[in-house]
């Protein structure tokens, strides 16, 4: 009798949404009861414009808005605050923004993230976002989050020097190592590209289609970093590495800044760099800095793409107010009033990404026509590289920039790397096989 009322009592919890793995994925969503009241919106600064903006348009709505560090450099703030939250059954927000794309390896089983295609958000307006934005927010079909914008590399360049020096922009990954070869020659000093920072491998290694993080299962990963698609890579950075064409500096220390911010001829990099480093840390002058593709190998079809960044929208399983956070969600994600007027990066849903484009266009910045490789790259990123729990990030920082520092080839490397991968992935619970 005892058992069956202490199982009883647990039931009554769950139903009420009291922090049970159930609510937001197992055994289907059961909202809990809709008693309304303020919208708790955690956001970082970043985005504290949009969640501010939205409570000036809708003075009827009342909102506590949180700042909170957004998970950064996957500090997993989130999920420790979560894990709390679980245990004495109360403080979840309604709507939390994330600067990381794999919340969802850890909120969907710990009943946090409530399913937004299963009735809170139209299909009409899921459809707009760009394909396969919502690839790190699916799990077994259902929809946990949203994407708020995109990360997708492109090759940046000093479209002047271009053509001062009579150079051509590289269409494959051939004529981007033959042209870093050419520059070291006949302008030591300039640059083609940077791999000093952490995001090195999303950067180089995922356009290549190199093996090293594909995700198999929701606990499961497949690591291959000897194919021949890194190694194709690898052994192209060692090369512009050896001849100083491509930096070992962090685009974000005070040396690049100081000493390398002028002498950039391309360099592949983000969607965000244009805005977040030529305009604002490096402060290039306008008209000089334009973008093509990334290039593609020779022996490819087509170009692929990395993605270094963008984030991410959640809604509580545990909001007694979901019509209310529904609606912020939505907004936060597709109006141009935010997205396109004062979001820093490209918007994964695609209509507020035109509008955001053409803001860039009528700035005068940029030297030709930005938006076509953005918007052609958007839908290029290399669905093979995953979204696991463990940092690729932490991996690469710990395993391969010291050595490579200390004059190790990445070619040489390889094993070393994917023996690190295979145990940070064991150590977060994944079952690991390896090539």
């Amino acid at each position: 009798m005892l058992a069956v009322a202490a199982a009883l009592a647990l039931a009554t919890v769950a139903a009420c949404g009291g922090g049970s793995t159930d609510n937001g994925s197992h055994g289907g969503f059961r909202p809990v009861k809709q008693t309304g009241g303020a919208l708790t919106v955690w956001v970082d600064a970043s985005r504290m414009d949009a969640a501010k903006l939205y409570q000036r348009q809708h003075p009827d709505v009342k909102m506590n808005i949180v700042s909170y560090d957004g998970d950064a450099n996957g500090s997993n703030y989130l999920r420790t605050k979560v894990s709390l939250f679980n245990r004495t059954h109360k403080g979840w927000p309604d709507v939390v923004f994330s600067s990381q794309n794999n919340e969802t390896t850890w909120a969907v089983d710990a009943g946090f993230t409530a399913p937004l295609n299963k009735g809170l958000i139209p299909e009409s307006t899921l459809s707009g976002w760009a394909k396969g934005a919502n690839i790190p927010c699916t799990v077994d079909g259902t929809l946990y989050c949203l994407r708020n914008d995109l990360a997708q590399t492109v090759l940046w360049y000093n479209a002047p020097l271009m053509k001062q020096w009579g150079y051509q922009v590289p269409q494959t990954w051939e004529q981007y190592q033959a042209l870093g070869e050419k520059v070291a020659t006949e302008h030591p000093g300039y640059l083609v590209g940077s791999a000093g920072d952490t995001w090195a491998p999303e950067l180089y290694m995922w356009p290549s289609k190199c093996g090293a993080n594909q995700i198999t299962g929701p606990k499961a990963v497949t690591v291959d970093t000897g194919s021949a698609n890194c190694k194709r890579m690898a052994s192209l950075l060692d090369t512009l590495v050896k001849n100083k064409t491509m930096s070992m500096s962090s685009v974000f220390s005070s040396d690049f800044d100081k000493n390398l911010a002028g002498k950039i001829l391309m360099m592949p990099g983000p969607s965000w760099f244009g805005g977040a480093l030529f305009q604002g840390s490096f402060k290039t002058p306008a008209h000089q800095i334009s973008i093509a593709p990334m290039p593609r190998w020779s022996a490819d079809s087509g170009s692929t793409a990395g993605n270094v960044g963008g984030g991410t929208w959640l809604l509580s399983a545990h909001s007694a107010n979901l019509k209310a956070a529904s609606a912020f969600l939505t907004w936060a994600t597709t109006s141009d009033d935010y997205q396109a007027k004062l979001a820093p990066g490209y918007p994964a849903y695609a209509a507020a990404a035109k509008s955001w484009l053409a803001k860039q266009a009528s700035s005068d910045y940029f030297a030709g026509d930005i938006a076509a490789p953005l918007q052609a790259a958007a839908e290029e990123v290399w669905p093979g590289w995953g979204y696991g729990q463990f940092s690729q990030e932490a991996v690469w920082a710990a395993t391969v920039t010291p050595q490579l520092t200390a004059g190790k080839s990445i070619v040489s490397l390889l094993p070393a790397w994917q023996t690190a991968i295979a145990n940070y992935a064991r150590a977060a619970g994944y079952k690991v096989t390896t090539q």
